[in-house]
């Protein structure tokens, strides 16, 4: 969108907002202010820029009269080159999804109990990252690892206003490599494993509908390490969406309605995030960015530990912090990532 459509947007919000009538509707209210604060940024920094440069075009006038007024035109003058950038900034194109919470799954994979390890190390990464941001977590289903690791594990993260989850955590998709002594390794060999995490933008009921006929639900025992049942009811639910063949169980909570639940938030998400690849795809393949477009089977990062090297294979992050990066210090990995998405971006967009 252009600046003149987002100045006029943003005029007709401030009117809208200003209706009492408007505020009757906190849905409709929430969506206009939410729209409203994610243009006032823009609205600030051109009015901030407008201003500048008239007060640059009136020092220079005065300038030929009082020579006094020269530095001052200097130093306004070396304003507008850092205004300007940060206005571009500014008006590359949002991901719709950046405000919203996240649902992530982290599953073991190649390696056996020691990728079960591996995929608990991640789970602790991601909670602790999350408490240093203050957001809100919660387990929604967990398979465990006879040795205390996770086969499975689902994980919901929501943010307290500000920035949503997913506009940090959307670049986490992918294999996560790990390098090695297990703690089932005798001969003190280094061993390479993988698990794979897959990250969805948690969506609102409004967001997908879902038609309970398309739904086929079972309910089995809850299982926990090596198998056994963990409870004597079947409250553990699998739920298959026939039309797309996607399945989710759910086994962690007590109750039937609650596991019920749980498998339904998942489902949403999955299901939003198939239905917005497929409009991305039909749009062109070419237009997402590098650190999007990379597949969910695709090897995105690797955790040395003989090193204590983190490197991320996308961008070309390297650092020797990782004991500091899993224990949730994942700011700079993160950045690295943002900072070459937004480049991206603006060259798109030159």
């Amino acid at each position: 969108m252009k600046l003149d459509e987002l100045l006029g947007e943003y005029a007709e919000l401030e009117q809208r907002l200003a209706d009492p009538a408007v505020h009757a509707d906190q849905n409709l209210a929430r969506t206009f202010g939410k729209r409203y604060a994610q243009l006032t940024p823009v609205v600030t920094t051109y009015r901030e820029l407008e201003g500048v440069r008239a007060d640059l075009q009136a020092a220079r006038e005065l300038a030929e009269e009082d020579a006094a007024f020269a530095a001052e035109a200097e130093e306004l003058e070396a304003r507008i080159a850092p205004l300007e950038e940060r206005l571009r900034h500014l008006l590359i194109p949002r991901d719709p999804n950046d405000d919203k919470d996240i649902i992530m799954e982290i599953k073991a994979g190649e390696g056996g109990e020691e990728s079960a390890l591996f995929a608990g190390d991640l789970l602790r990464m991601y909670l602790r990252y999350a408490e240093r941001e203050g957001w809100k977590t919660e387990i929604i289903d967990a398979q465990h690892s006879d040795l205390g690791g996770y086969k499975d594990v689902t994980v919901a993260v929501k943010a307290k206003g500000g920035d949503g989850v997913w506009s940090h955590l959307k670049y986490e998709g992918g294999v996560h490599r790990v390098q090695r002594v297990p703690v089932t390794e005798s001969q003190g060999r280094i061993h390479t494993s993988a698990a794979g995490v897959l990250v969805y933008p948690e969506a609102e009921e409004v967001d997908v509908q879902i038609d309970p006929n398309d739904l086929r639900v079972d309910v089995f025992r809850s299982s926990g390490p090596g198998g056994q049942s963990v409870n004597t009811t079947d409250s553990a639910v699998r739920i298959t969406h026939v039309p797309t063949g996607v399945v989710v169980s759910c086994q962690n909570e007590k109750s039937q309605l609650q596991n019920k639940e749980s498998a339904l938030r998942i489902l949403r998400a999955r299901l939003l995030a198939m239905a917005q690849e497929q409009a991305e795809a039909a749009a062109s393949a070419e237009r997402k960015s590098q650190v999007r477009t990379v597949d969910r089977s695709e090897r995105v990062r690797t955790y040395n530990f003989p090193e204590n090297r983190i490197s991320d294979h996308r961008v070309g992050f390297k650092a020797y912090n990782l004991d500091q990066v899993l224990d949730g210090e994942l700011t700079a990995v993160i950045q690295a990532l943002t900072d070459a998405e937004t480049a991206e971006k603006l060259a798109a967009h030159a």
